[in-house]
């Protein structure tokens, strides 16, 4: 998968693409992360890229000639999404959109934000990683390329983690635990020692059961609500809220 990013900041997104799971991913050739320089296309001695808004107003704006400039010399791949408010906003099920393609590119806005011609002429769409606002786009990218780029075949190692992580059946994850078995009197709980692999699925999906009830019912709203085999997991294991 190829995704390109483009930013004032490219050490920036550069260096967090680099390492770890990403950076093995990238020396691997399963994910192709280019990061590209806006100011690299400017023309002028102080490789300017913002100027201040037409009407006024504070803060300053990301020129489109440098923008356009370096997306039509890179030629990406689309689509082409500008990170800011007005997107869809990215959960696991759009992750999971993106990894499944062969790639797509993000425009980092900085300042006030980007000349509208921007918007309107040449990005297809917008993503958006939350309702608050950030100083630029680049940690959103690296949230984009964390969030798509694991779910990228291979890049795990083990496919398999990602389908029992928080949100992958819209609920959160169940509890993990690892050695000691007991640590200043806690102990793992029992069924996870048994060995007994049916008791210790249906005891992880009903503590994930459990723990959406409890903390983002909200979830659970978007499920429909607990089903009747929902019901009786949780009333078999003393969870029924």
């Amino acid at each position: 998968m190829r995704i390109d990013v483009f930013t004032i900041f490219p050490d920036l997104v550069e260096g967090f693409a680099g390492a770890s799971l990403l950076g093995r991913a990238r020396q691997k050739a399963l994910l192709d992360v280019r990061v590209h320089d806006l100011r690299a296309t400017t023309t002028d001695v102080h490789r300017t890229v913002d100027d201040s808004p037409f009407g006024g107003g504070a803060g300053m704006v990301l020129m489109p000639e440098p923008i356009f400039a370096a997306v039509e010399a890179a030629d990406p791949p689309r689509p082409l999404y500008l990170l800011g408010p007005g997107g869809r906003r990215l959960d696991q099920a759009l992750a999971r959109e993106l990894a499944a393609g062969a790639g797509f590119s993000l425009l980092c806005g900085r300042y006030e934000g980007v000349d509208a011609r921007v918007r309107d002429h040449l990005v297809d769409g917008e993503l958006s990683v939350g309702d608050y606002v950030l100083a630029g786009g680049e940690v959103a990218a690296m949230v984009v390329l964390e969030a798509v780029g694991r779910l990228v075949p291979g890049v795990m190692g083990n496919d398999t983690s990602a389908d029992e992580e928080s949100f992958s059946d819209g609920l959160l994850e169940y509890p993990q635990y690892t050695r000691p078995a007991e640590y200043r009197g806690w102990e793992v709980p029992e069924v996870l020692r048994s060995g007994d692999h049916g008791r210790i699925a249906a005891w992880r999906r009903a503590q994930a059961l459990a723990r959406t009830v409890r903390d983002r019912p909200d979830l659970v709203d978007v499920r429909g609500g607990l089903s009747d085999d929902d019901r009786a997991l949780l009333e078999r294991h003393g969870l029924l809220p």
